[in-house]
């Protein structure tokens, strides 16, 4: 599998990258040895996972594959922290909290650092300032080799990779950023992405395929085993099966039908390809599934196509979004 540099670091990942959103849940521990062992084979190093993810029991199981099917080099581990299920609060970017929420990652991966951590999520409540530094000591004291941030918006996102670029040596630059981003979710191109490029850090796309919609499976109804059936995930996925998804989808399986492959190979081909694009992770649910993803990798769309999709895709920009001129 090719790899590509993560941002503007020295870091280089497979250009996909393998989640554990449903490990421990709705994957159970075969299943996910079978996805973990696919994935290497097809020569993939990115494996991402988070200390929320089944409360723990993602990052357990990954620390127990880990050490019994993959070697541990082989792979670039990355997790995330500072979510949590408080029921005061969805967020904490505290030193305190991260810190010892990196301790116990580690202690569940079964390893001494991680390769790559991530804040989950902006903190409102705690200076963005300590929350960084949090990402300092991580790196500092060895227990993170890099980080990055998850889930925040543009300005979030310029501030925070501003602030760390203004004392190098002294602060990590921010080596990615993990946002939803697809052909039904194209929000990050406003300001998000624009952020990215200026500041070298690389994004790394979850929910590539649109929450599962972009396969086609929801074409002509919600199959019983999906996503969309799922008491917990059902209202996931319904945002996307509204009537303007439906297009796109019609879309990416014209593409599909014209080129002779999936529609998931189209829809993932598309966002793997997107300027500032490091790696989509993958959150297959099966081994089956993650084989059919891995496929892509020698699929690159024409120009033509791609373009047709960016065009029934393409968000509303209004001002401030592009250059006022041209409004």
């Amino acid at each position: 599998m090719e790899q590509r540099h993560l941002g503007r670091t020295g870091l280089r990942v497979t250009r996909l990258g393998l989640g554990t959103l449903n490990w421990a849940r709705d994957t159970d521990e075969q299943e996910a040895a079978d996805q973990l062992k696919a994935f290497w084979e097809a020569g993939g190093s990115l494996v991402d996972t988070a200390d929320i993810y089944a409360d723990g029991g993602a990052e357990y199981l990954l620390g127990r594959l880990t050490e019994e099917l993959v070697p541990r080099e082989d792979l670039v581990i990355a997790t995330k922290a500072g979510s949590v299920l408080a029921a005061d609060r969805r967020v904490d970017g505290s030193r305190r909290h991260l810190l010892a929420a990196l301790d116990a990652s580690l202690e569940r991966l079964g390893t001494d650092y991680v390769d790559l951590w991530q804040l989950h999520a902006f903190d409102p409540h705690t200076p963005l300032e300590e929350t960084l530094q949090a990402l300092d000591l991580a790196v500092t004291s060895g227990r993170a080799r890099y980080v990055g941030l998850a889930n925040f918006s543009g300005w979030q996102l310029a501030r925070a990779g501003t602030w760390q670029l203004a004392a190098p040596g002294v602060r990590n630059r921010l080596a990615s950023a993990q946002m939803e981003y697809s052909l039904l979710q194209r929000g990050i191109e406003r300001e998000v992405l624009p952020a990215a490029l200026d500041l070298g850090i690389g994004l790394l796309p979850s929910s590539p395929l649109g929450r599962g919609v972009l396969t086609g499976k929801y074409r002509h109804g919600t199959p019983a085993d999906s996503r969309g059936a799922s008491e917990h995930l059902a209202a996931f996925v319904a945002p996307y099966l509204d009537e303007t998804a439906s297009r796109v989808v019609e879309a990416v399986t014209t593409a599909a039908d014209g080129l002779a492959v999936t529609p998931l190979q189209v829809a993932l081909s598309w966002v793997r390809d997107r300027p500032g694009v490091t790696a989509p992770i993958l959150g297959a649910r099966t081994a089956q599934q993650l084989r059919a993803a891995l496929s892509v990798e020698t699929l690159s769309l024409p120009d033509e196509i791609r373009q047709a999709l960016d065009d029934v895709s393409a968000p509303v920009h209004h001002y401030p979004d592009h250059d006022w001129s041209t409004l």
